[in-house]
Order: C-alpha cells, then structure tokens, then sequence
C-alpha cells in the first residue's frame, strides 16, 4: 500500500510538471502570434509609407489617411508593449519594448500639435526604426519551436 502511494505521488508531480511545460509552451507560442502581428503591423506601414509621403503632399485625403495610420499605429505599440511575455522571451519583449519607445517618440514628432507635419515624417528614421524591430522576426519565430 506504501509502495502505491508513493508511486502515485510520483505520477501525480510527473504530470504537473507535464502541464506547466505544456502550459509554458502554450504561453510562448501565443507571445510569437502576437509579437508577429505586431511586427508584422509595423513592416505593412513601412512599406506603403514612402508612396504615402510622398502622395500626401498634394493629396489631403492620402495625408489623413496617414495621420490615421500613424495614430492606429501609435495605439497598436502601446497595446504591445503592455503585454505579459512568457520567461522564454522577456529580454526580446524588452528589446521590442525600447524599439517601440523609440518609435513612439518618432510618431509624436511627427504629429506635432495633434496633425501629421510631413516634413517631420520625411525627415523621420521611423522606416529605419521600424527596420530595426523587424530583424527580430527570426528570434519570434524561434520561439515557436
């Protein structure tokens, strides 16, 4: 009778062990989706931004099209940067983080006083920023394994 309760003891501590691994692995895999729609957002806007920059200038509905953008944008980092990263991959969330920081500051440059002032947008390393984060697609993806 010893020997069965010791041996169920075992089984049952096996399989919490079990289900925290699983529910680790679970954690990760839902940090790399979002962390990869996030990126994602932020390579989408990049690519489209020169030929909106430089649309905006004589069109004023392209240009509020990318004020808007920038603010969606804006939000979208915000909600990011609040998320909880699984242990696995707190020190690239915070690597993300203090990309996003960066490119908050660049965002608010260029919505100076509540509008989008384009010369501050052309003149912006937003792309360049936006460039930085998204090398870090490869280490998000490995998280996924």
């Amino acid at each position: 009778m010893r020997k069965l309760m010791i041996l169920l003891v075992v089984l049952s501590t096996m399989m919490l062990s079990a289900c925290s691994f699983l529910d680790s692995a679970n954690q990760s895999l839902q940090y790399a989706d979002q962390a990869t729609d996030h990126i994602n957002k932020l390579s989408d806007f990049a690519e489209q931004a020169p030929q909106m920059i430089q649309d905006a200038a004589t069109n004023p509905e392209i240009k509020q099209q990318l004020e808007d953008r920038l603010i969606a944008l804006k939000e979208d980092i915000v909600q990011f940067n609040i998320i909880d990263a699984p242990a696995l991959a707190k020190d690239l969330h915070q690597q993300i983080v203090e990309k996003n920081q960066v490119l908050l500051q660049e965002i608010d440059q260029a919505l100076a006083s509540g509008h989008l002032v384009l010369d501050q947008l052309q003149n912006s390393q937003i792309i360049q920023t936006i460039n930085d984060i998204t090398s870090f697609l490869n280490r998000i993806e490995n998280l996924g394994l």
